[in-house]
């Protein structure tokens, strides 16, 4: 992990801190980071939506797993 050092103004983060429900400071930043990076990751595989061809059945998916031999 490492350590950085940031300029936030204290009532943004006293907010955050306040809507996540966390514990500290560092926390609310934690869970900031990974809400976004989750969000911007659904936004790139909903883009994908209609873009990709399945050739397989739902069943072939779930029961007959090729790599499995």
């Amino acid at each position: 992990m490492s350590r950085i050092t940031i300029t936030l103004p204290n009532m943004l983060v006293d907010e955050l801190q306040h809507e996540v429900k966390a514990k500290s400071k560092t926390e609310a930043i934690m869970i900031a980071i990974k809400d976004e990076i989750r969000a911007r990751k659904m936004a790139k595989i909903k883009a994908m939506a209609g873009k990709m061809e399945f050739v397989l059945t739902a069943e072939e998916l779930r029961h007959k797993d090729r790599r499995l031999g």
